[in-house]
C-alpha cells in the first residue's frame, strides 16, 4: 500500500539482500532469471512508445544493468541509479564484457533529484517500487527529473490475491524462481494507486497494461488484465 513520505526512503534489508546476491545478477539461470526473461518485453514496451536512439534515459533501480544495457544498445545515453554498491560494481564490471557505455550512480532517486533540474527524456523504474517504503516519494522525484514532454515507464505488482499466490507463494515457495522474502504483499501497488500518485506528481497516465510471465516456458506477453504484474506509461505534459 502506498504510504506517506518518509525522511529516508530506503529499506536497508533490501539493499543487503540484493548486495549479497550481486555476483549472480547476470546468470540467466540464477536468482535473477525472471528479470532476464522479462527484459525483452520491458524493452519492447518502452521502444514501441518512444524512439530511444539519442535520448537521455535514467533507469531507476537499475540493479546489475540488465535493462540499462538493453536501453544503451538501442542508442540511448543511459544513467543507471541504484543504492546497492556490490550490485553496481557487478553492473560496471559487465560493461567490460558488453562494451556498452552506461553511467552508474549510487543514490536514491530522491537524493539524485536534488542535484539538478529535469534533464531526462525517458525514465524507467522497473520492478523497484514494491521494494521501497514509500513508492509515492519515488514517483514524485521521478516527475522532477523527466523533461517536459518526457516519458516515464514503470512496472510493478498489483495488490491482489492472484498476485500474492503467484508472485509470492508460487514464485518464492513452490517454483523457487525467487529467493524467499523477495516480495512483501503489503508493498504491492494497485494500478489505481499508481495512477493517483502519478497525477498528483503532475504526470499523465498514457497506458496501463498487463505483464504476463510463464516461468515454465519462460515466455512473456503484454496486454490484457492487470491482476498480477503490470506496466504503466506516464508522461510529463509539455507545458510543465
Amino acid at each position: 500500500m502506498m504510504v506517506d513520505q518518509r525522511p529516508t526512503n530506503l529499506d536497508e534489508s533490501e539493499r543487503l539482500r540484493f548486495d549479497n546476491e550481486a555476483a549472480a545478477w547476470w546468470d540467466p539461470a540464477g536468482p535473477f532469471r525472471p528479470l532476464h526473461d522479462l527484459n525483452p518485453a520491458r524493452l519492447r514496451y518502452v521502444a514501441e512508445r518512444v524512439a530511444l536512439d539519442g535520448r537521455t534515459v535514467l533507469d531507476v533501480g537499475c540493479g546489475g544493468g540488465i535493462l540499462a544495457e538493453a536501453l544503451a544498445r538501442q542508442g540511448a545515453k543511459v544513467t543507471g541509479l541504484d543504492i546497492a554498491p556490490s550490485v553496481l560494481a557487478v553492473a560496471r564490471l559487465h560493461l567490460l564484457e558488453s562494451g556498452l557505455d552506461v553511467d552508474y550512480r549510487q543514490s536514491t532517486i530522491e537524493e539524485f533529484a536534488e542535484q539538478s533540474p529535469a534533464s531526462f527524456d525517458v525514465i524507467t523504474c522497473m520492478e523497484m517500487l514494491e521494494h521501497v517504503p514509500d513508492p509515492r516519494s519515488v514517483i514524485r522525484a521521478i516527475a522532477t527529473r523527466v523533461k517536459p514532454g518526457g516519458h516515464v515507464f514503470v512496472s510493478t505488482l498489483n495488490r491482489t490475491i492472484p498476485a500474492f499466490l503467484l508472485g509470492i507463494v508460487g514464485a518464492e515457495y513452490v517454483a523457487r524462481l525467487l529467493p524467499r522474502g523477495t516480495h512483501r504483499y503489503d508493498r504491492f501497488i494497485r494500478p489505481s494507486e499508481l495512477a493517483a500518485t502519478a497525477r498528483q506528481a503532475g504526470l499523465r497516465v498514457r497506458d496501463i497494461t498487463g505483464l504476463h510471465y510463464e516461468p515454465v516456458s519462460r515466455t512473456v506477453r503484454t496486454g490484457g488484465h492487470v491482476r498480477i504484474n503490470y506496466l504503466a506509461h506516464l508522461q510529463r505534459p509539455h507545458d510543465q
